[in-house]
């Protein structure tokens, strides 16, 4: 009997580390291979479209991020304060996901913080972002990531201005920046 149960808990670690190697059981041999259908908002259609969740290995991410993005997105990194490109820019447009490109937050949201990290008082539409318990660091955040390929974003705080009394503190390197009319 213990045996069975030490066995059961090797498997169900090494499927977690399997889970863990690339934030899902797509494209691992022998797993699920299609990726899942999800429902985003558009900005440019101005309504819900369907996509595919973006899944990919950690060895194309780094192909496709620069070493800022991948730490930032895909280790749940940190930029230092008030060294991001976003973290003052007034223009108007969409924030969309470095990794994938889903529109994630508009300019008429964003506010000067303070605290050195671009913030908004909320994303484009709830269901293109979504949010964990983060425990690291010997604390507990409310982490931000993409609905669409699961990048880590930044936290959202409970100290922000009125309406929604949110500050959604986002890293630059997580976010790409389109201009818009």
């Amino acid at each position: 009997m213990k045996y069975t149960a030490l066995f059961s808990g090797l498997v169900l670690f090494g499927l977690a580390a399997v889970i863990g190697s690339t934030g899902s059981l797509r494209g691992q041999p022998g797993l699920a291979d299609a990726a899942s259908r999800i429902k985003v908002y558009s900005a440019e259609k101005g309504t819900d479209v369907m996509s595919d969740e973006v899944v990919k290995t950690k060895e194309e991410w780094k192909k496709l991020l620069t070493p800022e993005q991948f730490h930032v997105l895909r280790e749940k990194g940190t930029e230092r304060p008030f060294t991001g490109k976003y973290a003052t820019s007034h223009e108007h447009g969409i924030y969309r996901c470095a990794g994938c490109g889903l529109d994630l937050y508009r300019s008429e949201d964003k506010y000067e913080s303070g605290t050195g990290w671009p913030s908004f008082t909320k994303p484009i539409a709830p269901e293109n972002i979504k949010t964990e318990t983060d425990r690291s660091f010997f604390s507990t955040r409310t982490e931000v990531l993409c609905r669409r390929c699961g990048g880590h974003l930044g936290h959202v705080f409970d100290d922000g201005p009125k309406p929604t009394g949110l500050r959604y503190c986002m890293n630059s390197a997580a976010l790409q920046f389109v201009a818009t009319k």
